[in-house]
């Protein structure tokens, strides 16, 4: 069947993927002809997603080398699933309760459940098939699911991925290794639930920061000094408080104290005193020690810094080191608590605790609810307004002038400059949103489920310090030190319905009995009554099994000892802490082995110009879309090309449009082949022909010399670099260069030598070519040919430096060099294109002399060369064309305008260099450097790079004008 004129990749690789899922092409194991294994495991998709780039060029990555392996013979497995994705699906299953005018709680837990599952089935596999949009050739037929049988799971459902969470739970319960305790999460308080950082987004958005006074216990006072470096006091100051600064002025109800550097001489005097929370009813004010801590800046706003153990990070550190209580203000709402003892009996144990007079256990002082009475249930904002308002009216605000430039704001005509106002600084702060519930998250201590990380990171960190597991680039193994070596408990609890529920029952006095069932808890408990443990295990704790829970652990499967450990992982750097160390851990953990061999990190994905892409910028790219518009492969090359390790990367539509051209390329090469008889009869030739001609030897070695390139790049994981390499073979060697030089040769006596050497060359194109270009290349394999199996089982090539004649590699390059010389010449002096020229030999030695002869029509042709004559010396208005052991002319004089020419080189130089000086200029100023976001600084040295390159080449033409006067 004759080839149509173009490639239509919107039906054809629709067709071509329901071919490949008809043979069971990528079954594990396809193509299989030697015993080695080669496997990688997917990073698990949410349930709820759809196909974005980051999974397009992380899943066109992992397809590049399941390809390159499977072809080369190996048994490999590329295993697919999804992750249950907690909050993110019971958060879609709940809006569409909601559009239905239902919500969770109108259902029992079971009954939610169900209705889960029945979103599953109906829209849960979306991305699966998006993927195979993008020609991933995972084994379908392998599918995993994190809940796979989970109790109420429906038919087709089954599975033991929910056994294996929850064995590993027991087991690590039953070794000290997961623990109940109250720690500082981050809560979700739309969700009502801890999420982990990786759910967290900082934002930074305008906000305030309140200088209040926290009066001195007893009216004490001090003498507050501020010195310069020399010592030489600036500022001195009765006082009969400490100033501290907050941006969350709610939370100074929960203060247990007030912390100062021990290097802070300002604050020397009263450090171990008390002082006086600044708000609620005055007959109950808290007392709180000032004690010092390495935590407080002594050059950040005051120096002093409240602490509020349960609701902030730092505080929560300052409080465990000093002993400092921690007492929690809001609940699961983010309301303020309406629970327990009055106000007054609540502020009179914490004042006794201040005072040293009393302990409180942990669990005591989470039951102490120290929010005032008047406060109590209204949302954290709302108290924040009225706090602050009370605070001020009893004049305990910090004064400033009203022309303070920290207030943000410019006094009217009207106002005073020198009157007094509080100090409300008006600044940028960072705020944690929730990713998906878009609310502020509220740092909370709350009882959780924590992994004890510190008893099993040990073996995590030693495999990769000796060489087990190698981590790229080499930043990301520096990162997962660091975050190792001071690794915090794991917390593994979520408040939801939807997960592995964690299997803990208590009974009626609160003992815990934890048990693979409730059949077994209730074996252990002898007949008590029990109630199991409402959370549900966090997705990152399941999905730290995921190596061995899709290969069927606990079961000792064929697959668990054929395909683990796996071969490689390929995932984000932002999730190296979140799972890549946690899988680490937990297989290092449960059965003593190391998940994979190598972790390939890359970056996020960003626009052209290096800015992360968002909704809110518009600069969001749906590979969809780009699929749709472009072809899968044209994506998937581009992909490949910006894959350097540890770059940014930068997707731009442009370069895909421009590999799109790059499947035409071919295209046309495989029908100019067709249309000179290149296929008739045509079947895959293990080897190449016994080239005589000089034009067949030499493309016969350029192809062994880019496979053992595309081999070497691979197996460093240099995708860039294979890809670039193919690009330039296929394009410039085979495209251009071959197919122009091979025409001539199709009616002479190498006609069918010619024929044969073209088949076998595009042939491997198209293998070299399938791993990243699967489509393409498979159709090709299909309509050039019978071919005894599909491209993508086609026998990975091994030739190498066998096949390449030094001579007719030296000729050929030789000769491209020529008219490459020739063209370039003609392209920056403007000569018109369809002129041809005369030209001149002055010199050239007898290996030149020889190529030349032998390919001086090549020559003519295609640097439109009309006549070559040897002279003695270059005529007058010659330009020099020079060669590797020659020289040539081209007289130009007549031809083109010189002196206009050169006024326009010059003009056109002189342009590049101011703006290019401009560009330095910007570059050289290290505040620019310092402030401006680095997409911006990145693009202006990338400018100033082009335009150097330019000037040069602008340079260059105006030096062979300049010689010809």
């Amino acid at each position: 069947m004759a080839m149509d004129k173009n490639f239509q990749a919107q039906t054809a690789e629709r067709r071509i993927a329901e071919m490949w899922h008809a043979q069971n092409a990528f079954a594990a194991g396809a193509n299989k002809r030697r015993d080695d294994a080669f496997s990688i495991m997917i990073p698990p998709p949410n349930v709820t997603g759809s196909l974005h780039m980051g999974h397009a060029f992380n899943n066109t990555l992992q397809d590049i080398l399941v390809r390159w392996k499977r072809m080369q013979g190996f048994d490999t497995l590329w295993q697919p699933g999804q992750d249950h994705a907690g909050i993110a699906t019971q958060m879609v299953v709940e809006r569409e309760l909601a559009k239905q005018g239902k919500k969770r709680t109108d259902f029992t837990r079971d009954e939610f459940l169900a209705k889960v599952w029945e979103w599953k089935a109906q829209s849960g596999g979306t991305i699966i098939g998006q993927l195979q949009r993008l020609g991933c050739s995972l084994d379908w037929s392998r599918n995993a699911f994190t809940m796979s049988g989970a109790p109420g799971a429906p038919a087709g459902e089954d599975g033991n991925f929910h056994d294996a969470v929850i064995k590993v739970f027991v087991e690590m319960y039953n070794k000290g290794l997961i623990y109940r305790g109250k720690r500082l999460v981050n809560w979700d308080p739309h969700f009502e639930t801890a999420i982990s950082d990786l759910e967290v987004e900082n934002i930074e958005t305008d906000g305030h920061m309140w200088h209040f006074k926290y009066p001195l216990a007893g009216g004490e006072s001090y003498e507050y000094l501020e010195q310069d470096e020399d010592g030489t006091v600036i500022f001195r100051e009765m006082r009969d408080y400490i100033s501290i600064a907050t941006t969350r002025p709610e939370t100074m109800l929960g203060d247990g104290a007030v912390a100062v550097h021990p290097s802070d001489k300002r604050y020397a005097p009263i450090v171990g005193k008390l002082c006086e929370i600044p708000v609620g009813p005055k007959e109950h004010r808290r007392l709180i020690p000032i004690i010092t801590d390495e935590y407080p800046d002594p050059a950040f706003g005051s120096g002093a810094v409240k602490i509020t153990g349960a609701h902030d990070a730092n505080d929560y550190g300052v409080a465990k080191r000093g002993g400092i209580p921690m007492y929690r203000l809001m609940d699961t709402r983010a309301q303020m608590r309406a629970d327990g003892a009055a106000y007054a009996e609540a502020a009179a144990i914490a004042g006794a605790v201040a005072r040293g007079e009393r302990v409180l256990s942990e669990a005591e002082a989470d039951a102490l609810n120290l929010v005032p009475d008047h406060l109590r249930g209204l949302d954290r904002y709302a108290a924040r307004e009225r706090v602050v308002e009370e605070i001020t009216a009893e004049g305990l605000a910090v004064m400033t002038r009203a022309d303070d430039p920290r207030l943000g704001r410019k006094p009217g005509a009207e106002d005073d400059p020198a009157e007094l106002v509080p100090l409300v600084e008006a600044k940028k702060i960072m705020q944690p949103f929730g990713d998906r519930s878009k609310v502020v998250i509220e740092p909370m201590l709350t009882d959780q489920w924590f992994v004890d990380a510190e008893k099993v990171v040990g073996p995590a960190l030693d495999a990769v310090r000796d060489g087990r597991v190698k981590i790229m680039p080499e930043s990301g193994e520096k990162t997962y030190y660091h975050w190792l070596e001071n690794i915090e408990p794991w917390c593994i609890s979520r408040q939801l319905w939807w997960g592995h529920q964690i299997p803990v029952w208590y009974d009626e006095d609160g003992k815990m009995f934890c048990a693979p069932t409730e059949a077994d808890a209730q074996d252990m408990a002898q007949g008590r009554k029990l109630m199991r443990d409402p959370d549900v295990l966090d997705t990152w704790f399941s999905s730290g099994l995921w190596p061995i829970g899709t290969l069927g652990w606990p079961e000792r499967t064929e697959e668990l000892q054929k395909y683990f450990p796996t071969s490689v992982l390929i995932t984000g750097q932002d999730i190296l802490f979140f799972w890549v160390a946690r899988m680490m851990m937990m297989q290092l953990a449960v059965v003593d082995e190391i998940p994979f061999h190598h972790v390939y990190l890359h970056g996020l994905v960003r626009d052209a110009k290096g800015k992360k892409m968002s909704k809110s910028l518009g600069n969001v790219v749906d590979p969809l879309e780009i699929i749709d518009e472009y072809g899968a492969d044209a994506l998937r090359f581009t992909n490949a090309a910006m894959a350097s390790m540890g770059g940014v990367l930068k997707l731009d539509t442009s370069r895909i449009a421009g590999y799109r051209n790059f499947t035409t390329k071919l295209w046309n090469a495989c029908r100019f082949a067709e249309m000179n008889g290149v296929w008739d009869k045509h079947s895959t030739q293990a080897a190449p022909p016994q080239a005589q001609a000089t034009v067949n030897r030499w493309i016969i070695g350029e192809t062994a010399q880019v496979r053992e390139a595309v081999d070497a790049a691979l197996t460093d994981y240099r995708f860039n670099d294979a890809a670039n390499a193919l690009y330039a073979f296929v394009w410039g060697k085979v495209c251009d260069w071959y197919v122009e030089f091979a025409k001539p040769l199709f009616d002479g006596d190498q006609a069918q030598e010619t024929r044969d050497t073209m088949a076998w060359v595009l042939d491997q194109c198209m293998i070299l070519l399938h791993p990243i270009m699967p489509f393409i290349t498979e159709e090709l394999w299909q309509l050039t040919g019978a071919r005894d199996k599909l491209c993508a089982h086609a026998d990975w090539p091994e030739y190498g430096a066998d096949l390449v004649d030094a001579g007719a590699m030296r000729e050929m390059n030789w000769v491209i060099g020529l008219i490459e010389t020739i063209r370039s010449a003609r392209q920056q002096l403007r000569v018109p294109v369809g002129l041809k020229l005369n030209m001149v030999q002055l010199d050239l030695n007898a290996e030149g002399q020889a190529a030349l002869a032998r390919n001086m029509a090549l020559v003519s042709k295609l640097a439109r060369i009309a006549s070559l004559e040897q002279v003695d010396a270059l005529p007058k208005g010659s330009i020099t064309v020079a060669v590797e052991g020659g020289t040539f002319g081209l007289p130009l004089e007549g031809v083109i305008d010189i002196a206009a020419e050169k006024d326009r080189l010059q003009k056109t130089r002189a342009k590049a260099e101011k703006e290019r000086a401009g560009i330095e200029g910007r570059l050289n100023n290290a505040k620019f450097v310092a402030s401006a976001p680095e997409e911006v600084v990145s693009e202006a040295r990338e400018k100033s790079a082009l335009l150097a390159e330019e000037i040069d080449r602008l340079g260059g033409a105006l030096a062979q004008l300049q010689d010809i006067g």
